[in-house]
């Protein structure tokens, strides 16, 4: 990732901080666009991962849920999520610029899980996030271009997804088009968010 990414990541990091400030205790155990987790759990995933779990803490979450990653490193960020959110915040803040990363991810993937877990925490709140439009096509080609876990290729096989206000022009069938933030939400599995602010007659082929 070049040093433009990584300077969109640390936008990412601070501008999150900033938002999360602004929180009731309401909102911060409200559900998040995340299956099972609420704000504070996605925050906490952002938050902790220029300080990646130490290796026991990984082996010990990959025992318990049998072998299954995504469901280990869930629990870890449930677990992080019991700090006081003023600590969660301050993490960010922290490390907004950090440059280190857990082993199982890449650099490419710590900028697109921030843009959209940015979105998971503001879209059911309600609240304003705007993504830069050079990071956000960064992270859709990265996830366009990828298999596990989103495997959004072959969800969407049969759609051409068209941004609305990026040069985004991907996939071959019947268009669907909306903000390229939208398409973000959309190809990463958040598809009951996302449906609603698309128009086109690819619409009817999106799996629900």
């Amino acid at each position: 990732m070049d040093e433009t990414l990584w300077s969109a990541l640390e936008h990412e990091r601070l501008s999150l901080a900033d938002m999360l400030d602004e929180l009731t205790p309401e909102q911060w155990g409200a559900p998040s666009l995340c299956d099972r987790w609420r704000v504070r759990d996605v925050a906490a995933h952002v938050a902790m991962t220029p300080t990646a779990p130490s290796l026991p803490t990984l082996v010990n979450r990959l025992v318990r849920a049998r072998g299954d990653l995504w469901a280990a490193g869930a629990q870890i960020a449930v677990d992080h999520a019991r700090r006081p959110t003023a600590q969660i915040v301050e993490e960010l803040r922290r490390d907004a610029a950090a440059r280190t990363m857990p082993l199982v991810t890449s650099a490419d993937n710590l900028l697109m899980d921030a843009l959209v877990h940015g979105q998971d925490i503001a879209v059911p709140l309600g609240l304003p996030r705007p993504m830069p439009r050079a990071a956000a096509l960064a992270a859709f080609a990265r996830v366009w271009g990828m298999g596990w876990p989103f495997h959004a290729k072959r969800r969407l096989a049969g759609v051409r997804l068209v941004a609305t206000d990026a040069d985004l022009d991907v996939g071959q069938g019947p268009v669907l088009e909306g903000e390229l933030r939208i398409l973000l939400l959309l190809v990463t599995g958040r598809t009951s968010a996302a449906v609603p602010h698309l128009s086109g007659a690819g619409l009817a082929r999106v799996p629900r």
